[in-house]
């Protein structure tokens, strides 16, 4: 949201790096599509004892280090396909189609939506959706005709989204109509599991202003009953997109854009700066059940744990939601002296770093699992957790979550098959054809038998390999420190390199070899995979072949059908029991340990606040006391 995290999986989102150093996992109790929920406020933990709540007032949010927001426009590439864009920048304005989490609970949020929840007939091939009544800013109501304005520039411009996986969403969809402003109907291509196809699927979908269907700004904003607007054609849409794309790209004008100032989220911006700091101001039109009593909320940049930490220690209010640095543990009992409650925040993902498939050099090598297998034996996943996450982290070994408890990881998911061992990986690389020279393993025996280097592995090529990871966290610095030495005594000379977060996740863009910019061997954005808009984790857009967030570019026949049998399965649990035991054995990339998204620090005046599992921000839920 797939998407990334903080220092936004996982369509998941890539987490920004965790503030800990990477991200966690959180349970996911998977709520039946029929069933009601409560609203956020009122499944709100308090975070503050006063019982006196004061209307108004500013507060300011500490991003991650080194990961502002910098993509406004819902329809995120992949290189901008992050937490910090689409939980913590966009949802405040453009609200999705379903909302999910309900306080801290991972599941649909009914009362957050802009929907009803969706029925399904025809055998669940079709899908109805009924709009509730939203107002966009600009006046216009919230109708049917803006979903099929996303979906249009969806199926024209679906190749250049993040959250793309071929054959599932928009390819699945047969049909799409708006019988009336406030009915939507899909017509799908079979028959799929209901939960799975709202929780993955009706999950992805933002309504768009008309307002934007244009491919200019000199032209006037269209009006919602206007015929024949751009995005009826493909050729239109693409144009759309593009101007839309371009202005996402201008940072500078983003809280003066006339584009991006139609809302019908709870905010709009006041101002922004290229840096990353937004000030958001309430949206008056705002229609949702829980209006901002906050007259001011405001998001800050850091580039670094330890820059965010000394403005928070420093006090004078300066922060009023912010983070505690894992190496600065022993300071808890200080800042929870001047006015701060400490809540870590578990989201639902796993972390990992990824390998390019695609490198013209070194592909072929990881395309061969016994070297996969010698790269995952290097990562000393419990010395991590206790040494350098000091325990608020669970290992990963595998793309379903650990931990909290949750209905979705199997016993393989939760047994390292590769433990540490350095011992290990220099037998894998010796059983393989691989020889220490000056050092360096380096094949020697080319070809592909079982005691060969692999197809494609050239005579000669050393494992001198080049890793970039996000910067600004001293845990990930010691954590990759701690591989470099440990791959260094398995005859693997790994070259580091840090950047911040917004660079390593540019930089680890699916790619050809044929691409100048297909040279990258691996990226660590330190923040792994956060489950949402993709709220279920069967992994399409990560790991199947051609999708918009498989960023290394892995591809495996058999992995695509299992991927393909959790959409559909009778029996889903068996099916992605299936699908998590192939991605624990085949090791698609490398997995690292999975620590708290952050230790989070409340100021104890500030009420309301829950901490989303899918990582969304609702400070309209937020208020002062006194």
């Amino acid at each position: 949201m797939g998407g990334i995290g903080e220092p936004m999986k996982k369509t998941s989102r890539r987490r920004t790096a965790a503030i800990i150093g990477t991200t966690a996992a959180a349970a996911m109790l998977l709520a039946a599509c029929g069933s009601s929920s409560s609203t956020t406020k009122s499944s709100s933990t308090s975070t503050s004892t006063a019982t006196t709540k004061v209307k108004g007032g500013t507060a300011y949010f500490a991003e991650g280090p080194g990961a502002s927001p910098n993509y406004i426009f819902p329809l995120t590439p992949s290189t901008n396909f992050s937490v910090d864009n689409l939980a913590r920048f966009q949802i405040l304005m453009y609200r999705p189609l379903y909302f999910f989490g309900v306080g801290n609970k991972a599941e649909l949020n009914t009362s957050l939506s802009l929907a009803n929840t969706p029925v399904y007939s025809n055998n669940n091939k079709t899908v109805t959706i009924t709009l509730k009544k939203y107002k966009w800013s600009n006046g216009e109501s919230v109708t049917s005709r803006d979903v099929i304005f996303w979906m249009n520039l969806l199926k024209a411009n679906k190749s250049a989204w993040a959250a793309y996986v071929p054959g599932a969403f928009p390819d699945n969809v047969v049909s799409y109509s708006a019988p009336n402003a406030s009915t939507v109907v899909f017509q799908l291509n079979k028959s799929y599991s209901p939960t799975w196809f709202t929780y993955n699927e009706l999950s992805q979908i933002t309504p768009l202003p008309i307002a934007w269907d244009r491919t200019s700004l000199s032209q006037p904003a269209p009006s919602p009953t206007a015929a024949n607007l751009p995005d009826t054609t493909t050729a239109g849409a693409v144009s759309v997109y593009k101007f839309l794309n371009a202005q996402a790209g201008d940072l500078s004008t983003y809280a003066t854009s006339p584009i991006w100032s139609v809302v019908d989220g709870p905010w709009k911006l006041k101002s922004f700066t290229t840096a990353g700091k937004a000030v958001f101001v309430p949206n008056a039109s705002y229609s949702g059940p829980v209006k901002p009593s906050l007259s001011q909320f405001v998001e800050l940049p850091f580039t670094s744990t330890s820059a965010e930490f000394n403005v928070l220690r420093a006090g004078n209010n300066a922060i009023t939601y912010g983070y505690l640095p894992v190496t600065d543990l022993s300071q808890k009992s200080y800042v929870e002296s001047i006015g701060y409650k400490v809540n870590p925040w578990i989201d639902l993902g796993f972390d990992y770093w990824v390998e390019n498939y695609n490198n013209p050099t070194y592909g072929p090598l990881f395309k061969q699992l016994y070297f996969r297998q010698a790269l995952q034996h290097l990562v000393d996943q419990p010395a991590w957790i206790t040494s350098f996450l000091k325990g608020y982290a669970v290992p990963s070994y595998s793309p379903v979550p650990l931990a909290p408890a949750n209905p979705f990881a199997d016993a393989n998911s939760k047994t390292n098959p590769y433990p540490y061992s350095v011992t290990a990986a220099k037998n894998l690389l010796t059983s393989h054809g691989f020889k220490l020279v000056n050092g360096v393993m380096t094949c020697e025996s080319p070809g592909t038998g079982a005691t060969n280097c692999g197809a494609g592995v050239s005579r000669g090529l050393a494992l001198n390999l080049n890793l970039q990871y996000a910067n600004g966290n001293t845990s990930v610095t010691q954590e990759m420190d701690a591989y470099a030495s440990a791959a260094k005594q398995a005859g693997i000379n790994i070259t580091l390199s840090s950047a911040s977060f917004n660079t390593v996740i540019t930089n680890a863009a699916p790619c050809t070899s044929s691409q100048a910019s297909c040279k990258w061997e691996m990226e660590n954005w330190a923040g792994g995979w956060e489950y949402s808009p993709d709220n279920y984790p069967s992994g399409g857009e990560l790991f199947g072949a051609g999708s918009g967030s498989n960023f290394g570019s892995y591809s495996s026949s058999t992995a695509n059908s299992l991927i393909a049998a959790t959409h559909t399965s009778s029996n889903p649990q068996a099916a992605l029991n299936a699908y998590q035991n192939y991605m624990v054995k085949q090791l698609p990339v490398i997995y690292q340990p999975s620590p708290d998204n952050s230790i989070s620090l409340i100021s104890s005046k500030l009420g309301g606040v829950t901490q989303n599992p899918y990582l969304n921000l609702t400070p309209e839920t937020w208020y002062f006391t006194k």
